[in-house]
């Protein structure tokens, strides 16, 4: 039994590790093995985020002034939480990805920038592009119109060039082809 002083480390721990986690997803795991639960720590920390099994009392103790409390209801029965505070589709395709291959994990929901998921809609959240796809696909977006407006200069410089081009054929070409005047004397 853990005494009072490692009760209070532990709420110190959570509060500080879980408490500015800005992507919480809580996570039955009943009836997962130590070494499943050990690839899905693996899993997380390579999205660089973080796992922890809780106490629902202490965490709903250490978490009382984050917004993760909104979710109260949902520290029932064995909880983990895992967390990040940059990436939450990153995190959710690992989870996702895992639970697939493990049935024994269940979603009990999570916390995108302070808004409330259900544990149905996680799911959706794995599907969607990484930040950094997201960043290309505007990078992109935003290149596309200078991209067009470059194209459309060098062609009408080019076109100009066609056409002085032409211009001089057409006059060395009428210079040599006239017949030149001869002098009948």
């Amino acid at each position: 039994m853990k005494t009072r002083a490692q009760k209070s480390a532990e709420v110190s721990e959570l509060t500080e590790e879980i408490g500015k986690a800005n992507n919480p997803f809580l996570i039955d795991f009943k009836g997962i093995t130590v070494p499943q639960v050990t690839e899905l720590r693996k899993q997380v920390r390579e999205t660089k985020s973080g796992y922890v099994v809780v106490k629902n009392t202490l965490a709903l103790i250490a978490l009382k002034d984050s917004p993760i409390v909104a979710m109260r209801e949902q520290f029932t029965g064995p909880t983990a939480i895992a967390f990040n505070a940059t990436d939450a589709v990153v995190l959710a395709k690992a989870l996702t990805r895992f639970a697939k291959d493990v049935p024994a994990v269940r979603f009990k929901g999570a916390m995108l920038n302070g808004q409330i998921v259900p544990a149905d809609q996680i799911q959706a959240i794995a599907n969607l592009p990484s930040r950094e796809q997201l960043i290309a696909k505007l990078l992109f977006v935003m290149q596309s119109p200078i991209r067009g407006l470059a194209t459309v200069l060098q062609a009408n410089i080019r076109n100009l060039a066609v056409v002085i081009g032409q211009i001089a054929e057409q006059r060395g070409g009428n210079a040599e082809a006239a017949p030149e005047p001869e002098a009948n004397a």
